[in-house]
C-alpha cells in the first residue's frame, strides 16, 4: 500500500466559499454550482473569477444535472464538451462520472472524456459510491488512469463508509482515495488514527441570513421547504479546525 500525502480539498460553489477556503487552510479547492442539491458544472464567469483570486489548485466539478450518473447521449454531449471547455480555461483538474445502468462505471464514455481531459488529473466523483461493486470499480478507475476517487465508503457518511475506506486505500496503490461526506475535524481525527486514508474532501458549510429586508414569503423559487433567504457559504471555522485536525492526526 503506499501511503498518500495528506490533503485537505474544499467543495465550493461561490467566489465568497472559494476564498474562505484557500484563506483558512484548503490544500485544493472544488468548485461546482449548486452545492445544496449535491453539485453542478459551475460557469466559465465563475471559474475565472475564482481562479482570478486564490492561489491554490482548483479542480472543476462536471455534472450536467441533478440526480444519477446515467447520461443521455445529450447529456454526454454537454459533459464532453465541458471537459474541454475547462481544460482549455486552465483548470488544474477535472471531476467527473458516469454510470451504465447495471451500476458499472461507463468505461467507453470515461475513455472519451479521460481524452479530452489530456494531461489534466482527474478525480472520479461520487458515482463511485452508486456502483455496484467499488472493487471492481477502482480497477476500471486505475485501467482508465484516474487519479483520485472521492468517495464516503458508499454511505451515508465517511465515519459509516469507514470500513471500506480503509479496504480501497490498501488496494488504491497509485490511486488516492479522497474521503467525503460528514467530514469535519472530528471525521479526520478518527480516520486517521484508525484507517489509511489521509485525503479528505469537505465543505463545511453554514447557513448565514440574507441581507434581504423585504421579504415576500411563501413564493419558493427551488426545491420545496427551502427559504430563498437562506445563503449556504463555507465556514473559516470549520475549515481551520479541518486543518488543524489534519496537520495534528497521528497516521493509522
Amino acid at each position: 500500500m503506499m501511503m498518500q500525502p495528506k490533503l485537505l480539498e474544499c467543495c465550493v460553489d461561490s467566489v465568497e466559499s472559494a476564498v474562505i477556503a484557500a484563506e483558512n487552510g484548503a490544500d485544493r479547492l472544488e468548485l461546482c454550482a449548486n452545492l445544496v442539491i449535491g453539485g453542478t458544472s459551475p460557469s466559465p464567469a465563475l471559474f475565472q473569477e475564482v481562479q482570478k483570486r486564490v492561489k491554490v489548485p482548483v479542480r472543476v466539478l462536471l455534472r450536467p444535472r441533478f440526480g444519477d450518473f446515467l447520461y443521455t447521449g445529450a447529456e454526454f454531449a454537454v459533459l464532453r464538451q465541458e471537459v474541454r471547455l475547462f481544460r482549455e480555461l486552465g483548470a488544474d483538474g477535472l471531476v467527473f462520472g458516469c454510470l451504465t445502468a447495471e451500476g458499472a462505471l461507463d468505461r467507453e464514455r470515461l475513455a472519451v472524456l479521460m481524452e479530452e481531459a489530456g494531461p489534466l488529473p482527474v478525480t472520479l466523483h461520487r458515482a463511485f459510491d452508486l456502483c455496484a461493486d467499488p472493487f471492481a470499480a477502482l480497477e476500471t478507475a486505475r485501467e482508465l488512469g484516474i487519479g483520485t476517487i472521492l468517495t464516503s465508503g458508499q454511505a451515508a457518511s465517511c465515519l459509516a463508509g469507514r470500513e471500506l475506506l480503509a479496504a480501497l486505500c490498501r488496494k488504491a496503490e497509485e490511486i488516492t482515495i479522497l474521503a467525503g461526506a460528514g467530514v469535519d475535524a472530528a471525521a479526520i481525527a478518527a480516520l486517521l488514527g484508525g484507517t489509511p486514508v489521509r485525503a479528505f474532501h469537505m465543505s463545511g458549510k453554514e447557513v448565514l441570513k440574507s441581507g434581504m429586508r423585504f421579504r415576500r414569503e411563501g413564493v419558493p423559487m427551488g426545491l420545496p421547504g427551502m427559504s430563498e433567504y437562506s445563503l449556504w457559504r463555507t465556514s473559516p471555522a470549520a475549515v481551520r479546525a479541518a486543518r488543524r485536525a489534519l496537520d495534528a492526526g497521528r497516521d493509522a
